[in-house]
């Protein structure tokens, strides 16, 4: 007797394969995903009574086509199929499916895949939302109780993106280096936001929005296999997985944040840690840095850091300025004048800060960065000024609740008039 969970194994870890596989057979992204269902549903009928097959992948890729023939036999309503359908179907068996994925370029396909899924006709929320169904096979109701909207708000989501990847009537091609490459920014860009997306959660929400950080890992790992030589794909890998070695230490037993400074780091994942400093070493190695790279050593430097006054801030504050080379946005300068503040005080970050209010006004963290460096210099009444700022903007009650610590504290320590 086969055991289920084995099934449940084989079954997630074919998904994506198997669909990328199928979207080459019939260049339709709903197609292909249903014909996976299908295949999916015989095998939980069929494997435990007659033992799973020798390829696994194979068989799903066979049986997932078979049954597209059928529905495309049905929606067309001929008795006789199509050439192009004659020659998917001919006498080929599980053997000889088996033989061709040995030799097929399978991470071209998947690439492909993932291209389609962020396809430049679609909302960032539509790319997360399709790679998480079509890519993850994440059940709509788990992906709209990681987007905290309704489940039938979700479907139409998903529905729409397929819609829209139809009516633009994309290829299934391979794209030439230029094309590969700019769109392989476009599914680092779509896994971060993945994984933004999940990390931002409050810890209430965490339960619903944690896995989407676990996503992005697994396909960013998975992105690894088929770009192994592109250093800004470990970068963000790496990226993720520091990022995810606080997971634990972020919130208290009440739910609240716990700032950097004033986590325990005990409570830290050695093992993502271990994992992500590799990758960023690996993607030093290559020579071609990146903004995923860069952002990646400032966040090796903080998790190999015994405490935050053993951080190395000179190196970090060095690679702010490197980042900002690739990305000279506000946010990235409001992160670099953390640093100076760090290695130089706060009045030499202020300087930096200051010119940023007309960009990031409506910034939850540059009003609370802003807040911290005039009570460091004791200009209490600007700070409480800068702490409403950020109160009246914050995005959750955890940031609310966190800026109302920085108040009280002021109110506590300031020295009376």
């Amino acid at each position: 007797m086969i055991d289920s969970a084995w099934i449940d194994l084989q079954l997630r870890t074919a998904r994506p394969r198997a669909i990328a596989a199928l979207l080459r057979y019939f260049d339709n992204v709903e197609l292909a995903e249903e014909a996976f269902q299908e295949a999916s549903l015989r095998a939980l009928s069929k494997w435990p009574q007659h033992g799973a097959p020798r390829d696994p992948l194979a068989w799903l890729i066979l049986v997932g086509r078979n049954a597209a023939i059928d529905t495309v036999r049905r929606q067309t309503r001929v008795a006789t199929m199509s050439p192009e359908l004659e020659s998917l179907i001919d006498n080929q068996a599980e053997e000889r499916i088996a033989e061709e994925l040995e030799t097929a370029e399978f991470g071209d396909d998947m690439i492909r895949l993932l291209f389609i899924c962020c396809h430049r006709s679609l909302s960032k929320t539509q790319q997360i939302a399709l790679a998480l169904r079509v890519v993850s096979g994440l059940s709509v109701a788990r992906i709209a109780r990681a987007f905290l909207v309704s489940e039938a708000a979700m479907e139409q989501r998903i529905t729409r993106a397929k819609r829209a990847l139809a009516q633009a009537d994309v290829l299934f091609e391979t794209p030439s280096r230029i094309a590969r490459i700019e769109r392989l920014t476009t599914v680092l860009s779509m896994l971060y936001l993945m994984f933004n997306e999940g990390y931002s959660a409050s810890a209430r929400e965490m339960p619903h929005k944690g896995s989407l950080c676990d996503e992005a890992i697994r396909l960013g790992r998975l992105l690894i296999e088929l770009c192994p030589g592109e250093p800004e794909v470990l970068g963000l890998v790496g990226l993720m997985l520091l990022q995810q070695s606080r997971a634990v230490a972020r919130f208290d037993a009440d739910g609240m944040t716990v700032l950097l400074e004033e986590q325990d780091r005990a409570c830290w994942d050695r093992a993502c840690i271990v994992e992500g400093t590799s990758l960023v070493d690996r993607a030093f190695a290559m020579g071609r840095p990146g903004p995923y790279q860069i952002q990646a050593a400032i966040a090796a430097l903080h998790a190999r850091a015994p405490s935050v006054a053993q951080t190395d801030w000179p190196q970090i504050e060095r690679l702010y300025r490197a980042l900002a080379e690739f990305q000279p946005t506000p946010v990235v300068a409001l992160n670099h004048a953390v640093a100076v503040w760090q290695v130089a005080g706060p009045q030499a970050a202020l300087d930096l800060v200051e010119p940023l209010n007309a960009a990031l006004q409506h910034y939850f963290y540059f009003h609370a960065v802003h807040g911290q460096l005039l009570d460091r210099l004791g200009r209490f009444e600007e700070a409480r000024m800068a702490y409403s700022g950020a109160m009246n903007i914050a995005n959750s009650a955890a940031e609310a609740a966190q800026i109302r610590i920085l108040i009280d504290r002021l109110d506590q320590y300031r020295p009376l008039a």
